[in-house]
């Protein structure tokens, strides 16, 4: 079972994500790739983050879209701070036999995955997806690569490095959507259109729930 991995604050969710995970799914031969709402994100404890459930729906009501795509609330069901490596400790413990997971996450957030709870220990439990960003050159991934230190070493596939455990680190090229959810939010209060920048029903949503404006929504 090859099952994708997609997780994200998704405040809100919009074509960028969507684009990115549908495109890997396909490339990847995914059977499902699976969206996960963060539920309260450890490297945003000082910006304010708009309620789970509001950010679930939205992901929801996008997901809908897409027979590859779906969502799993797992975040939202337990305290403390969302840390990656717990929530695909239990992806392994949910689905049966051990599945292949591909955690995918654009090259911003991998440049600062030593940040992260156990870090080296995510690439025991899942194959890492890198969407590369624009300007980035390839030439420079050995030294990121190596810089790890999980003993990753050049597969003969382009772009494509082995890790000691036996998942891999793949460097992927992607439709780039120029879009971020700060952008989108800072819209809506300047009283902007955000049509065609995500799914008309989470547009739908955001206005009707009045997400986004000067006032707090709980």
């Amino acid at each position: 079972m090859k099952l994708g991995i997609l997780g994200g604050t998704f405040d809100p969710i919009h074509l960028g994500h969507l684009r990115t995970a549908e495109e890997t799914g396909q490339r990847l031969g995914l059977e499902k790739v699976y969206l996960i709402p963060s539920a309260s994100p450890p490297h945003k404890v000082r910006e304010p983050i708009t309620p789970f459930y509001h950010r679930l729906a939205m992901v929801r009501l996008a997901s809908a879209e897409s027979t590859l795509l779906e969502v799993l609330d797992l975040e939202g069901k337990r305290p403390g701070f969302s840390y990656s490596i717990e929530t695909l400790r239990e992806i392994h413990s949910i689905f049966s036999p051990d599945p292949e997971l591909f955690f995918i996450l654009g090259m911003d957030a991998f440049l600062e995955i030593d940040t992260w709870k156990e870090y080296k220990k995510l690439f025991d439990v899942a194959h890492f997806v890198i969407i590369l960003r624009a300007g980035f050159q390839t030439d420079d991934l050995d030294t990121l690569v190596h810089a790890l230190r999980v003993g990753a070493k050049k597969t003969r596939q382009a772009d494509v490095y082995a890790t000691q455990s036996g998942n891999n680190l793949i460097f992927l090229k992607s439709t780039l959507i120029d879009i971020s959810s700060t952008r989108i939010r800072k819209m809506v209060t300047e009283g902007m259109s955000i049509r065609f920048l995500l799914p008309e029903a989470v547009r739908h949503y955001i206005m009707e729930k009045g997400l986004y404006n000067n006032h707090e929504v709980s």
